[in-house]
Parts: C-alpha cells; sequence; structure tokens
C-alpha cells in the first residue's frame, strides 16, 4: 500500500504563514511529480503547485507560496506566506508514482484543512 500522510494545515490570520508538509510511504519504487491541489467548499479541486522536473503554480499563488522537496525522503512542502481569505480550502497532496507492485498512478492525501481569518 501506498499512503500519503499530510500534516500542517490550521488557522491563521490574514498576511500569516503555515507550512504543509506531505509524506509518502509504502513501497514506492519512483516518485515523478508530487504537489499540491485544495478545494473550498462549492469548488471544484484546483492544482496550487506541483514539483516534477521545475515547479508549476496557479495564477493566485505565486509569489506567495513555495513548492519544495526532499526527493531522498519522499516528501513535499508547500510553504505559504502572506495568506488570503481566498486560501482557505482543505488541502490535498498529490503524487504521480510507481509502486513497486503496479504500473504508476495518482494517489492522494486525506486533506487537511487550511482556514485564513480576515
Amino acid at each position: 500500500q501506498v499512503q500519503l500522510v499530510e500534516s500542517g494545515g490550521g488557522l491563521v490570520q490574514a498576511g500569516g504563514s503555515l507550512r504543509l508538509s506531505c509524506a509518502a510511504s509504502g513501497s514506492i519504487s519512483s516518485i515523478n511529480t508530487m504537489g499540491w491541489y485544495r478545494q473550498a467548499p462549492g469548488k471544484q479541486r484546483e492544482l496550487v503547485a506541483v514539483s516534477g522536473g521545475s515547479a508549476n503554480y496557479a495564477d493566485s499563488v505565486k509569489g506567495r507560496f513555495t513548492v519544495s522537496r526532499d526527493s531522498a525522503k519522499n516528501t513535499v512542502f508547500l510553504q505559504m506566506n502572506s495568506l488570503k481569505p481566498e486560501d482557505t480550502a482543505v488541502y490535498y497532496c498529490y503524487a504521480y508514482l510507481r509502486p513497486a507492485w503496479k504500473s504508476w498512478g495518482d494517489y492522494w492525501g486525506q486533506g487537511t484543512q487550511v482556514t485564513v481569518s480576515s
């Protein structure tokens, strides 16, 4: 089994910062991409930032959020600065990886709530 476990969500005031972490565990042969999506109430899940060969960001977070990886530990981070109330959402860790026993696929964490108060 492969698991993605997030941590670091919470409540913060507008203008503040949070750092999310996500560790992938299990029998993993290789990871191509790791990153973050989010889903606000009543909205579709959207890409926030992903890191493969390079980092890609949603326009709404460019300059405020930074995605980084520790490939040796199969971990991805999301540093979120200058948070805004519109950043409030459940943040999901994402990975495109190949387990030891099957082919490449998409994997998701359980989600962590980020709430930004005004």
